[in-house]
């Protein structure tokens, strides 16, 4: 599998070791520019900016570019974070990919399927990792932050968090920082009905990181991948502590709510499909977010 940890770490050998390098897709609109100058206070090294006609400016010292081969070709990054709206994903996508990018991280939410399908063929293709579309980012806090989400709710730990909302990623996190937990990585796994990397992905990108402490699952209604993963779990032999909360409980059936992908059809998809597999696999299911914080210290008491 893939090492995300490497892209997003490096390692001792290579001359940015801790310092990696990200682009920018759409660092000049409104979007962009606000969360671009986030992640430059939070610490993330931006490195170059790409918008088609806007090559040779500079925003905030940092070069724009009008092509990613440009920006590669100048920086040697291997990371790229998009703000571009959906119509513009695929050519924004194929760009990077084509230009070497190794970790795209993609904000934009509502991309047409067909054109996540062909990229994340395109990323196979090429050995690279999509998270997204639809993501609130990616981090390791206290070093890497590449995306928008808050500085706030997270502290460097070593409990690994997959979670398919944003919102529920920062409330969860924030809940398991005060209690205590602080975080090796967060991966936010995206919204739309197709993702770059699905919670299962997430997983075997994490699970081996050393002194990894734990792992918390932010699943919703809708789809298979929390079913997947509680499988894959069981198939591994995953000891590390790990709980799980599930969003949409009370949500009707056979209507969106919140997220594309978040529908329950029959009994596909339903909350309680997803908490009886989880608990096939020894894993308990929060009711609360606050509870994730207790059933976690729980878990950690049985296994020592």
């Amino acid at each position: 599998m893939k090492d995300i940890m490497a892209l997003l770490r490096g390692t001792p050998d290579e001359e940015d070791y801790k310092n990696k390098g990200v682009i920018v897709q759409g660092i000049t609109g409104a979007y962009g520019s606000l969360h671009t100058r986030n992640m430059i206070s939070y610490g993330t090294n931006i490195v170059a900016g790409v918008t088609p006609g806007k090559g040779g400016q500079k925003f905030e010292e940092i070069p724009v570019y009008d092509t990613m081969k440009e920006a590669v070709d100048a920086t040697r990054a291997r990371i790229s974070i998009m703000y571009v709206p959906a119509k513009f994903f695929l050519g924004a996508a194929t760009e990077a990919l084509e230009a070497g990018i190794k970790l795209l991280v993609a904000i934009p939410e509502h991309v047409p399927v067909r054109d996540t399908m062909k990229i994340l063929e395109m990323a196979e293709q090429k050995g690279a990792i999509v998270i997204g579309p639809n993501t609130p980012g990616v981090m390791i806090p206290e070093l890497i932050k590449i995306g928008i989400m808050p500085a706030m709710p997270f502290k460097a730990g070593n409990i690994a968090v997959l979670s398919k909302s944003g919102t529920l990623l920062y409330e969860i996190s924030d809940a398991l920082t005060s209690s205590g937990f602080g975080q090796a990585v967060t991966i936010g796994i995206g919204g739309d009905p197709v993702n770059g990397t699905r919670l299962v992905d997430a997983f075997e990108m994490v699970k081996n990181i050393p002194d990894l402490g734990g792992l918390v699952v932010v699943g919703e209604i809708g789809g298979d991948s929390e079913e997947i993963l509680a499988q894959k779990i069981m198939d591994c032999g995953f000891e590390k502590p790990t709980v799980a909360y599930i969003a949409g409980r009370a949500a009707p059936k056979e209507k969106r709510m919140g997220h594309a992908g978040a529908i329950v059809m029959g009994t596909y998809g339903s909350a309680e499909s997803k908490i009886s597999m989880f608990n096939k696999a020894n894993i308990p299911v929060a009711k609360r977010p606050a509870e994730v914080p207790v059933l976690l210290a729980g878990k950690m008491e049985k296994s020592d």
